[in-house]
């Protein structure tokens, strides 16, 4: 049998169709609700631990920067160490008072280059401890979010698990109903899923009201809806609305309106008179 064009059906079965799908796809979002923050919290620790990598590499590059800069500074203590020797033998063979202030003045510099490196090297070692302190503390945390997040990920393969192959046959029957929504109606009717908060796009009337939004619906339009003559959404949040027959849910005879209250004054008065 050739397959119907989604376009040739007639509203009601397009509406039947259409509930059938919103069914199938809250059954959907039950089976995902089961895995309630999870997901959330995982992708969280992911960005945390991606976080605190970067942050473990850069601490890391800087205790080499700061131990490449000791190194250097020693290698300048022992150049300026050589000067002096160097000077302090040549200040024995000034033959004038002129050699002999130059000289002066060198191996000054060259002791206060000493001290200035020295300083340096103290300051330097004091960022590397400093910074050693923070790679610690930081690869204490990475370590713990390892961990946390190890556990979440087994606690959400385990509700995946159990809710898998569910899911995978309600989508298959999802797919399969898309097929017979034309492709019009079908983007109208996600896009207004994915507006609503609890992702209903197609309700059915409950009490004289909308499913979905719950405001009341006029006489006229319940009729109009009860008639599936067309697609009628409601005015105040936009959901397409469906008869409760047609969506094959009974209603409770508790949604009548009780008439008792009045009964019951009137037969009172009348037990007054």
């Amino acid at each position: 049998m050739a397959k119907k064009d989604p376009k040739e059906l007639s509203v009601e079965e397009k509406l039947k169709n259409l509930y059938q799908l919103q069914s199938t796809l809250s059954a959907i979002d039950e089976k995902r609700a089961l895995r309630g923050e999870l997901p959330l919290e995982v992708r969280d620790l992911e960005d945390e631990i991606a976080g605190l990598n970067t942050r473990i590499e850069k601490i890391k590059y800087e205790i080499d920067d700061f131990q490449h800069a000791i190194a250097q500074k020693k290698g300048d203590i022992e150049e300026a160490k050589a000067s002096l020797e160097r000077y302090n033998k040549q200040l024995d063979m000034v033959a004038n008072n002129r050699e002999y202030d130059t000289l002066t003045k060198e191996i000054e510099y060259q002791t206060l280059e000493v001290e200035l490196c020295k300083k340096k090297i103290d300051e330097a070692q004091t960022r590397i401890r400093e910074r050693q302190d923070d790679l610690a503390r930081n690869e204490e945390m990475l370590e713990d979010r390892y961990k946390a997040i190890e556990e979440k990920r087994a606690e959400l393969e385990e509700i995946m698990q159990e809710t898998r192959d569910e899911e995978e046959d309600l989508k298959e029957k999802a797919g399969e109903l898309e097929t017979k929504i034309e492709t019009g109606l079908l983007r109208s009717f996600k896009r207004i899923r994915k507006g609503a908060r609890n992702g209903l796009g197609i309700v059915y009337v409950q009490r004289d009201a909308c499913g979905g939004c719950f405001n009341k619906i006029p006489p006229q339009r319940q009729l109009d809806i009860k008639m599936h003559k067309k697609i009628i959404v409601c005015e105040y949040c936009g959901r397409i609305l469906i008869d409760p027959e047609l969506a094959g849910v009974k209603i409770e005879a508790a949604e009548e309106k009780p008439k008792k209250k009045r009964v019951t004054r009137k037969k009172k008065e009348e037990g007054e008179d």
